[in-house]
């Protein structure tokens, strides 16, 4: 089955009718917590056979250099194993090389496994990976583009777009950031680079640093994708120790997959957008979205639900900018506003819906995500982390171009041929 055919066949019969009848959150009653009084409680990982548990600790990270200085903190302080999992794996150096200091804790005992993706990971040294495997850390390669070196089924369509870093068990982080080069800057003109941004700089993301009972959930996904790739088996040490709660937020976590027939992400996203009552301030990096999820957009809108866009005004990717461009005057007329960044490479993923319901992680909204990648995000209910993440929405909005619909049905006949172009291709995207 082509690519274009098997994203198709995944979208085909789900409606926001169909998605809708989620059950309750009975994960939260379990855990010991009510969610917070709203429709959007029974919307996400609870209907879709994943816990929603109490007793969180959450730290929202702007950037590559907040969120791996975090994350090489974590691993320093690592004393019994560290899970890695990502898309794009290259060496990092924040003050300390990220490979001198996997060695490093190997050295010292602690078990460290890396699993990255091939195609992510195509511009990686294997001297980096041959280095780390010399030192006895485990390093496994998802769906290898060379179909002799796969050890399961090989799809070379199916990729491995998760970001996750597990330490001892206890601390997680997830979102949308890689262990890549481009994040050695931030997103803040004059204060982190020197110069414009361009496609190796100047990144803006988001990411999130978890502890308490949900990491015990982002180590079961790595754990899952370790044995379905089939690598090499993993040492017996302490995986799933006991959680204290660590906070007051209720968190679950979306495993999605192309696997099975319901991408988990997806239905999440048109659900809520469908119950949207107030406010949707979606931000999305590359942005080219199924007929379905067009119009929960534009019904929110109709219904008269604050819809917001962030998307990038430059990106690395020509045809995935102008197939979302090509949607824009049909979103644009339904009322939805439009903003743009063009200071810095947009590259986070997240969602805030009526001020209660948040999630941050690796999914874009777009066909390769909902249909074709390995995908996790992380749910939040509850008024206060939704404040943070809508302040970190605004604050972008105030660094961004509106695009309003005057200005944009005046656009150059060169860029709707472009748009045009594009939109041909955005299921593959």
């Amino acid at each position: 089955m082509s690519a274009s055919r098997s994203a198709a066949a995944l979208f085909a019969g789900l409606t926001l009718a169909g998605c809708a009848s989620l059950p309750p959150p009975h994960d939260v009653e379990r855990a010991g917590a009510a969610p917070p009084a709203t429709p959007l409680a029974s919307v996400g990982p609870s209907g879709l056979g994943a816990p929603l548990l109490a007793g969180n600790a959450t730290t929202i990270l702007v950037d590559g250099p907040q969120a791996h200085t975090a994350i090489l903190a974590a691993i320093e302080g690592a004393r019994d194993h560290v899970h890695i999992q990502s898309f794009i794996f290259e060496d990092l150096d924040f003050g300390r090389r990220l490979s001198d200091l996997l060695v490093a804790k190997r050295a010292a005992g602690v078990a460290v496994s890396i699993l990255y993706d091939s195609f992510g990971s195509k511009a990686t040294p294997r001297a980096l990976f041959d280095r780390l495997r010399a030192a006895g850390v485990r390093v496994c390669e998802f769906n290898p583009l060379n179909p002799l070196r796969a050890a399961a089924a090989w799809r070379p369509n199916h990729r491995d777009h998760r970001k996750i870093v597990v330490v001892d068990g206890t601390t997680a982080f997830t979102g949308g950031i890689n262990f890549h080069q481009v994040y050695r800057t931030g997103s803040a003109p004059g204060l982190t680079r020197r110069s414009m941004p361009t496609i190796e700089e100047g990144w803006r993301d988001t990411h999130l640093r978890l502890r308490g009972p949900a990491v015990a959930e982002l180590q079961r996904l790595f754990l899952q994708s370790w044995e379905k790739q089939r690598c090499a088996a993993l040492p017996a040490r302490e995986f799933f120790p006991p959680l204290a709660p660590e906070g007051d937020r209720l968190v679950g976590v979306i495993g999605s997959s192309p696997d099975g027939m319901a991408h988990r992400m997806y239905l999440t996203l048109v659900s809520v957008l469908g119950r949207a009552e107030r406010s949707i301030y979606l931000t999305a990096a590359y942005f080219a979205p199924d007929a379905t999820t067009i119009a929960a957009l534009t019904g929110a809108a109709a219904r008269g639900v604050d819809v917001r866009l962030l998307l990038p005004g430059i990106t690395d990717s020509w045809l995935a900018l102008n197939a979302g461009r090509s949607h824009y005057s049909t979103l644009l007329a339904a009322g939805v506003r439009i903003y743009e960044r063009h200071d810095a490479l947009l590259h986070a993923k997240t969602l805030v819906v009526d001020g209660v319901w948040s999630t941050v992680g690796s999914s874009n909204t777009d066909w390769r995500s909902f249909g074709l990648n390995d995908e996790v995000d992380a749910v939040v209910l509850g008024e206060a982390f939704a404040g943070e993440l809508t302040q970190l929405f605004f604050d972008d909005l105030a660094a961004a171009v509106e695009v309003t619909r005057d200005t944009w049905e005046r656009r150059a006949v060169e860029a709707r041929l472009g748009e045009w172009f594009a939109r041909l291709w955005e299921r593959l995207l």
